[in-house]
C-alpha cells in the first residue's frame, strides 16, 4: 500500500496533475477534499467554513437518488465481485446486464422493448442519434440527416449532443460552424402548469413539416430542461412533438436521463404526458450513483428498421458495455426503488422545497423559484459569484453546485424533512452571498 497523503499533499497534487469539469487547468478554485460519504452526508478530510460534514444537495450531479453506503448496493457490489468484475460484451452475455435489460423494458413506456447499455449519459445519446440515422439510411433515406431540438436543451458533451445542445449561450456555443448543424425551435414557453401556447405549438409543427424531408428525429427533455437552464414546461408540447413526428415521418427521442427513475414525480417524465417515444436515453440515477452506465431503449420497428439494412448491426460496441459490476448494482438500485414509495419521498421532497424556497421570492436579485418533484430551482437576475455561493451554502452545512444565474437542488430521495429545510437555507444564503 502507498503511504498515506495529508489532505495538504493530495490538494497540491490535485491542483497540479487534475483537470476537474468544466474547469481551466490548474483550476482557480480549491475543489472540497471528501474524505467518505454515508447517507446523504459528504465527510470532509478537513474542516471548510467550521464543516467536516456537508449534507449533499446534489445527489452527486443527481445520480445518487438513495444516498451513499446503501447497504442494498453495497452487497450488490460486493457479490457481484464475487463472481466477475467484467467480461466483454461481444459475443458474450451474463445474468446483470440481462435481467437489467428485462426490467428496463418492464418500467419504460411500454413500445420501447430493445435495450442498447452505454457507459454514459452522453454515450446514449450517441448512441441514439446513430439508431435514428441508421434507420433512415437501411430505410433508403439518407438525406435524413438533421435533427430538430428547441433551445434551451443540454444533452452531454460528445460530438452529436454537443450539437443538439443550446447554440448559443450554452457550454458548447465555442463548436459552432464546426458541429453538425440542427434545426432549433424556441425554447418551450415555461411553466409547467403553463396552458399551452398555441402559437408555439404551431411553431413546432411547422418546422418539423418544413424539415420532414432531412429530419431523422426529433429530440427534447421532456418536461425539465436540466443543465440547459433547469426550465419546466408544459407536458402538452410533447404530444405535439409525437403527433406532428407521426405525421411526417420523424422519429423522436426523450433524453431522459435527468428525469428518469421518478425526478419529476413520474416514474418518467414522459407518462406527464402519456406518449411514448421511438428512442430513450436513461442514465444517471440508473446505478444509484455507484458506477457509470446508461442505455438507449428503442421500439421494435427502430430495431427491425436497421436490422433489415444493407449493414444489417448497430455497429457500436464500447470495451466496458454492459459491466457485470454497473449491471448488477442497476438492477440492484431499480429493485430498492421501485420496492418502496418513492412517489410519495417525492412529493415528501417537493413540499418541503416549496416551503423552505419561498422565502427565496422576497430576496434581492432573485428572479424566480421554481419547483417540481424533488428538483428545487432559484433562478437570478444575475451571474452566480460560485465561490462566494458555495462558502455561504457551506457555512450552513450543505453542498450546491451553482451554475451561470442558476441556485438549484435535486436532493437524494432519501433526505429527511431537517435535511431538506437545511439544504432550502442553503440555497437562500447562498442567494444572499452570490
Amino acid at each position: 500500500m502507498p503511504e498515506p497523503l495529508t489532505p495538504g499533499e493530495l490538494l497540491t497534487l490535485d491542483r497540479e496533475h487534475v483537470w476537474h469539469p468544466y474547469g481551466p487547468m490548474p483550476g482557480r478554485t480549491e475543489p472540497l477534499l471528501v474524505e467518505s460519504a454515508s447517507g446523504v452526508r459528504l465527510r470532509l478530510a478537513e474542516p471548510v467554513e467550521g464543516r467536516t460534514e456537508l449534507v449533499d444537495g446534489m445527489s452527486s450531479w443527481w445520480s445518487a437518488v438513495h444516498g451513499y453506503r446503501h447497504p442494498v448496493l453495497d452487497d450488490a457490489v460486493r457479490g457481484q465481485l464475487d463472481r466477475m468484475s467484467h467480461v466483454m460484451f461481444g459475443g458474450l452475455t451474463h445474468e446483470p446486464a440481462v435481467r437489467l435489460a428485462k426490467r428496463l423494458v418492464d418500467i419504460t413506456p411500454q413500445p420501447l422493448r430493445h435495450v442498447f447499455l452505454a457507459d454514459s449519459g452522453s454515450v446514449s445519446v450517441e448512441v441514439a442519434v446513430k439508431m435514428c440515422l441508421q434507420y433512415w439510411r437501411s430505410a433508403g433515406k439518407p438525406r435524413k440527416q438533421r435533427l430538430l431540438t428547441w433551445r434551451g436543451g443540454y444533452h452531454g458533451d460528445t460530438w452529436q449532443p454537443m450539437s443538439v445542445c443550446d447554440p448559443d449561450g450554452g457550454m458548447h456555443e465555442l463548436w459552432q460552424g464546426v458541429l453538425p448543424r440542427q434545426i432549433f425551435a424556441d425554447a418551450p414557453p415555461p411553466g409547467f402548469d403553463a396552458a399551452p401556447d398555441a402559437a408555439y405549438a404551431a411553431q413546432l409543427r411547422e418546422l418539423i413539416a418544413r424539415h420532414a424531408e432531412e429530419l431523422a428525429a426529433v429530440i427534447v427533455e421532456p418536461v425539465v430542461q436540466g443543465a440547459g437552464g433547469m426550465r419546466f414546461h408544459s407536458p402538452a408540447y410533447l404530444r405535439v412533438l409525437r403527433e406532428a413526428c407521426d405525421a411526417h415521418g420523424v422519429l423522436l427521442v426523450f433524453d431522459e436521463i435527468a428525469t428518469g427513475f421518478g425526478r419529476t414525480g413520474t416514474l418518467f417524465a414522459a407518462e406527464h404526458a402519456g406518449v411514448a417515444p421511438d428512442v430513450m436515453c436513461v442514465g444517471k440515477a440508473l446505478t444509484g450513483g455507484y458506477l457509470t452506465l446508461a442505455a438507449t431503449l428503442c421500439t421494435t420497428a427502430v430495431a427491425d428498421g436497421i436490422s433489415r439494412g444493407a449493414l444489417p448491426v448497430l455497429a457500436h460496441g464500447p470495451t466496458f458495455m454492459g459491466n457485470p459490476l454497473a449491471t448488477a448494482v442497476a438492477g440492484a438500485a431499480l429493485d430498492l426503488l421501485l420496492s418502496q414509495d418513492w412517489a410519495r419521498e417525492v412529493a415528501r421532497i417537493e413540499t418541503g422545497l416549496r416551503d423552505g424556497l419561498a422565502a427565496a421570492e422576497r430576496l434581492p436579485g432573485v428572479r424566480e423559484v421554481r419547483v417540481l418533484g424533488a428538483i428545487g430551482v432559484v433562478q437570478l437576475d444575475h451571474e452566480v459569484d460560485l465561490a462566494a455561493a458555495t462558502r455561504a451554502a457551506v457555512r450552513e452545512g450543505v453542498w450546491l453546485r451553482p451554475f451561470r444565474d442558476l441556485l438549484y437542488t435535486m436532493p437524494p430521495y432519501i433526505t429527511g424533512d431537517e435535511d431538506v429545510a437545511r439544504i432550502c437555507a442553503a440555497v437562500c444564503a447562498a442567494a444572499r452571498a452570490g
